[in-house]
């Protein structure tokens, strides 16, 4: 299992500390400094069943500046989103947490970090 996190944000330390809290075995990521290639934003998206617009923080400084909001939401943009999002980390919805099974999850709720837990294989 990995978790990818901002120290700063206060939803990703609530979730490392529940997964320590759990005993869970992970890995974190600080994909602000270790920042996903596209292919594994890519691989990240598959594994969560979304969209690269469903994980983009659209109201950070960088989006503005993007004009994401405008950006079409379909799959012929599709590309353009994941490369924004790997050229800009910051815009990642956090955290996210790559479950044993191969899926994962937005962990922004004690719920979903348990969701992830559950997901043990």
């Amino acid at each position: 299992m990995e978790i990818w996190i901002n120290p700063a944000c206060s939803k990703c330390r609530s979730a490392v500390t529940l997964l320590d809290a759990e005993g869970a075995d992970y890995t974190v990521r600080r994909y602000l400094e270790d920042v996903p290639s596209p292919d594994e934003i890519r691989a990240v998206l598959g594994r969560l069943g979304l969209e690269p617009w469903d994980i983009t923080r659209t109201q950070e400084a960088a989006a503005k500046e993007l004009g994401l909001k405008e950006w079409p939401r379909d799959a012929g943009a599709r590309e353009r989103w994941i490369v924004a999002l790997s050229e800009h980390p910051k815009l990642i919805q956090r955290p996210i947490i790559t479950a044993e099974d191969g899926t994962a999850v937005v962990a922004r709720s004690e719920e979903a970090v348990r969701d992830a837990l559950g997901r043990a294989a």
